[in-house]
């Protein structure tokens, strides 16, 4: 059982079809303490079965947090204790996702414009799960033509009177219709002042910034306004920006080789290949281990082909380590741990 609270400097986004229990394994050998997401799984896709399926996790992952997405108090805490008894370390409700799909549900971002539902909800989870498991939401700043700054505080003024303490917002209105989910993370217009004022004004809250951030200067520029940062997709591109990121905050630690975690993740590749998963769920993560590096292209031609044939394993991810190793050397011609570009 966890006793101490949870770090929360810096973590990784609940993102769909990026943070399946694969990604996040693969992130931990990155980074011993970033606090973890799942992706958003539905209160009502545990409840009518595949419960075990949907919630597997490795136990490496700690910290990790699950991430349900409903608008259904009785559902979500059903959902958020099967969470806490598998050993979740947070529960995460979805108060920001714009998808078509999500609102056809009643749930994500448009739940925004009804804060008491949201309040009851998070009171049936707070109420079903221990005391040391927190509860959290993650938001946005408002929806459609609802964006002032009015908005934003009666959500989660009204909310908060649930007993949820944990704000994780992302610092962008979502619009309900007319935009994709993808134009919703980059169209609307980044707005950090607002959390920034709900955490100068609401002290007692613990607030999360998340959007947006894509450098380690950029997240140590905001940081000291926040109780955290959250990365989003530049870690899916570049998952080694957890490293520098680490390293920043914390330079007395030692700092993982990529050498090392890609012959942790072939070990994991084999174990989970052997339990029936399939090589291109595992595979496809390791692709961008080397962003920003000479070599790092021929890496990814060499795993998508290889995903394609279907007889992908571990050993195509140790088939790179002697590279890896005349590479360190100083040997090599194509070196895959030079940076090709400079910076962060």
């Amino acid at each position: 059982m966890r006793i101490a609270p949870l770090q929360r400097r810096v973590s990784v986004a609940p993102m769909m079809a990026y943070t399946d229990r694969h990604f996040r394994y693969l992130l931990r050998l990155v980074s011993p303490t970033t606090l973890l997401y799942t992706e958003m799984i539905t209160a009502q896709a545990i409840a009518h079965g595949g419960r075990e399926r949907l919630l597997a996790y490795d136990a490496a992952e700690h910290p990790v947090a699950l991430q349900l997405g409903g608008s259904d108090p009785r559902l979500l805490a059903d959902a958020a204790s099967a969470g806490a008894a598998l050993g979740y370390d947070e529960i995460n409700l979805n108060v920001g996702c714009p998808s078509e799909r999500v609102q056809s549900g009643s749930f994500g971002a448009c739940l925004m414009a009804d804060p008491e539902l949201v309040a009851d909800c998070l009171r049936a989870m707070i109420e079903a799960v221990p005391t040391e498991v927190p509860v959290t939401v993650k938001c946005r700043i408002g929806i459609d033509t609802q964006d002032d700054y009015g908005f934003f505080e009666r959500f989660v003024a009204v909310t908060a009177g649930s007993g949820v303490r944990v704000f994780i917002v992302h610092a962008r209105k979502a619009f309900l219709s007319g935009l994709s989910p993808r134009e919703n993370r980059e169209v609307p217009p980044l707005r950090y002042e607002v959390p920034q004022r709900l955490k100068r004004e609401r002290p007692d809250l613990t607030v999360v910034l998340n959007g947006g951030l894509r450098s380690v200067a950029q997240a140590c520029e905001w940081l000291p306004h926040f109780d955290g940062i959250m990365f989003g997709r530049q870690v899916c591109e570049d998952p080694w920006l957890l490293v520098h990121f680490d390293a920043t905050l914390w330079p007395e630690t030692t700092s993982p080789t990529r050498e090392g975690v890609l012959a942790r993740y072939a070990d994991y590749v084999d174990s989970r290949l052997a339990e029936g998963h399939r090589p291109a769920s595992l595979l496809r993560h390791a692709q961008t281990l080397f962003t920003g590096f000479a070599g790092a292209r021929a890496w990814r031609r060499l795993l998508s082909e290889r995903i394609a044939r279907g007889d992908a394993d571990g050993d195509v991810l140790r088939s790179a380590l002697p590279a890896l190793r005349a590479a360190v050397a100083g040997r090599g011609p194509h070196d895959l741990v030079r940076p090709a570009r400079t910076g962060t």
